[in-house]
């Protein structure tokens, strides 16, 4: 029995890819400080006997070298996620991606473990050569403006995960996500999707910053933990990134037009300008982000299988359920 040890496992990705795992015949132990992680995410799994979690900081060396020597491979998705997270917490994002993973990186060399690291598309900065592919240049804006702290840390875990690769043999892959979407998805650090839905289900308006006409491409969580599960079953796949997402493109605003319908909203759609949205002054966003998966297809055959109105549909039936609760 493979033992997999999931950081940032109580999170919206973890979750799934820990509940993925088992039904796969893994052992897998989850740790999470459950700053934006949920132990409600992982209830389903504790009364598995092949589950376990902690409640801890991944920066905590001793919880982390036991963790790590008891395990055969690492999912290291722990990381400060979300805009308004990030812009509001500049210091925490910069640490703890660059500390969380360098802790992992050094503690797996220890062990000689197999590790999959999550970076994320905003690596890709204000790139404009679409579709993005793994190596292209990137483009970040000004340091000044902590928007772009996240992007930066993550470039430098991907620096020191090829370097841990290259200079000390240590098996690593590397991926880049790409707007993931899909239940328990949490809208208070600034995800779109969740935050349209909740709008939708109760006729409030819905809120889409700028001017709705960004472009994005939304991957079923689903899909996108199936792809995570296939990078680590392929040895072929050591020492590469490869970017995971979808290349069915949609503007905000329709994206909000489209919620709105599945949800049978008479919710109103507003624009609201990005200084109303966020405090810090001359924020950038991006026109467009769409990735190429051409790379990641050759590797191990995956490909995006869910529509992204099934996605939709998941969603608001999720938090269609948790209303009830409430």
């Amino acid at each position: 029995m493979i033992r997999a040890l999931i950081t940032g496992g109580a999170g919206f990705i973890g979750s799934h890819l820990a509940g993925r795992l088992l039904d796969c015949g893994y052992q897998v132990t989850v740790i999470d400080d459950l700053s934006t992680g949920q132990l409600r995410n992982i209830k389903c799994m504790m009364s598995n006997a092949n589950f376990s979690y902690a409640v801890e900081d991944i920066r905590n060396i001793h919880v982390i070298d036991r963790l790590v020597s008891e395990c055969d491979i690492i999912f290291h998705l722990a990381a400060a996620v979300g805009v308004r997270n990030i812009i509001d917490r500049p210091i925490n994002t910069i640490e703890v991606n660059i500390g969380g993973t360098e802790m992992i990186l050094r503690t797996a060399s220890r062990y000689r473990r197999r590790v999959l690291i999550a970076s994320t598309s905003e690596v890709y900065g204000k790139g404009v050569d679409f579709p993005f592919r793994e190596d292209d240049d990137t483009l970040s804006g000004p340091t000044r403006r902590s928007r772009w702290s996240y992007a930066a840390s993550k470039a430098i875990d991907e620096f020191l995960s090829f370097a841990y690769h290259e200079e000390v043999g240590l098996p690593v892959t590397l991926f880049r996500l790409f707007n993931t979407v899909g239940p328990r998805q949490l809208g208070q650090y600034g995800m779109v999707v969740p935050r349209f839905v909740r709008w939708a289900l109760t006729n409030e308006p819905i809120q889409v910053y700028g001017d709705g006409r960004q472009q994005r491409c939304f991957a079923n969580v689903f899909d996108v933990v199936r792809a995570i599960q296939g990078l680590a079953e392929c040895d072929a796949t050591i020492g590469e990134l490869y970017n995971i997402g979808s290349a069915e493109e949609i503007s905000i605003m329709g994206l909000a037009e489209r919620i709105r319908d599945r949800a049978d909203s008479a919710s109103e759609i507003k624009l609201i300008p990005y200084d109303q949205a966020y405090q810090q002054s001359g924020f950038e966003d991006f026109r467009r982000r769409v990735p190429s998966i051409s790379k990641i297809q050759s590797a191990i055959g995956w490909g995006p299988s869910t529509p992204l109105d099934l996605t939709i549909d998941q969603i608001i039936a999720y938090y269609q359920a948790e209303m009830l609760q409430d």
